[in-house]
């Protein structure tokens, strides 16, 4: 069964997503700069995000809502999912986003610190790996501060919605058992 747990940290809450988050996540999703940094198309409408809610978000151990408690908005997304690169199914993969305004304050390195002690200690993986695009520095400063380690560049593994094709950079944190 899904676990229903929430994480509170000192300004965060991190909670399952649910469907009565739709709008929130669209508000942030619609901003091309949000998008493009994770390799996803600007979502055009709502109804754009629910369909991505249900496939991605909805019901999914290890993926949380970003809680500003200051405001009680959802103002990102984080979490684990299986690694479509590597097969071993205790391996997951990072994925996160955020809404722009709230850039640069430390909020995802919170979330993602919580997510990846989650993820070894109630999830049992024994590996997180993180991808991003080589030109992302914001993404690679928050895994380097969460302790990942670079691992090496994928290159032309990617290609985007509008046609672009992108390194990954890959990174990969160990469950020290």
């Amino acid at each position: 069964g899904i676990v229903k747990m929430q994480i509170e940290t000192e300004r965060l809450l991190l909670r399952p997503i649910t469907m009565e988050d739709a709008g929130d996540i669209f508000e942030y999703s619609k901003n091309p700069h949000v998008g493009s940094n994770a390799g996803w198309k600007p979502h055009g409408n709502i109804e754009e995000t629910i369909e991505i809610m249900k496939m991605i978000f909805i019901n999914q151990d290890g993926i949380f809502g970003i809680i500003l408690k200051s405001n009680k908005k959802l103002i990102g997304i984080v979490g684990v999912m299986l690694d479509p690169k590597r097969q071993n199914h205790k391996a997951y993969m990072l994925g996160y986003s955020l809404a722009e305004p709230y850039w640069g304050q430390g909020i995802m390195t919170e979330a993602v610190m919580e997510t990846i002690k989650y993820g070894f200690s109630q999830m049992d993986l024994d590996l997180i790996s993180a991808y991003c695009y080589p030109e992302n520095e914001r993404s690679k400063r928050i895994l380097k501060k969460c302790g990942f380690k670079y691992e090496g560049c994928l290159s032309q593994c990617e290609e985007l919605y509008n046609g672009r094709v992108l390194d990954n950079e890959c990174y990969a944190l160990l469950n020290k058992k």
